[in-house]
């Protein structure tokens, strides 16, 4: 179940840097269906830790199209959704490993 709600946490960015130093927040992109209470049970359930508050932000969708030979090509992004995870005193999540 868990695997359907996280996608990937957010690793490399300027804002997702500042927010893991300074607040102790991860970033981590998810399922654009998944809720807050789904969100938090797969973060506890995968990484075992206590999640203290959740944050969501929807990214729109953006229109794209490109100029082509066979006329111009109209589509648009896929809907995305980050989750702002902050965990409970003490806690942390290893995500880079042994780097």
């Amino acid at each position: 179940m868990a695997k359907n709600i996280l996608i990937q946490p957010q690793l490399y960015s300027e804002k997702s840097n500042i927010l893991s130093e300074k607040l102790g927040k991860l970033i981590f992109w998810v399922n654009p269906k998944a809720n807050k209470i789904e969100i938090k049970n797969a973060i506890e359930s995968t990484y075992g830790v206590n999640v203290a508050s959740i944050n969501t932000s929807i990214l729109p969708r953006k229109r794209k199209q490109r100029y082509t030979k066979s006329g111009v090509l109209v589509g648009r992004t896929t809907l995305k959704k980050k989750a702002f995870i902050t965990l409970e005193e003490g806690e942390t999540i290893d995500l880079y490993g042994d780097i």
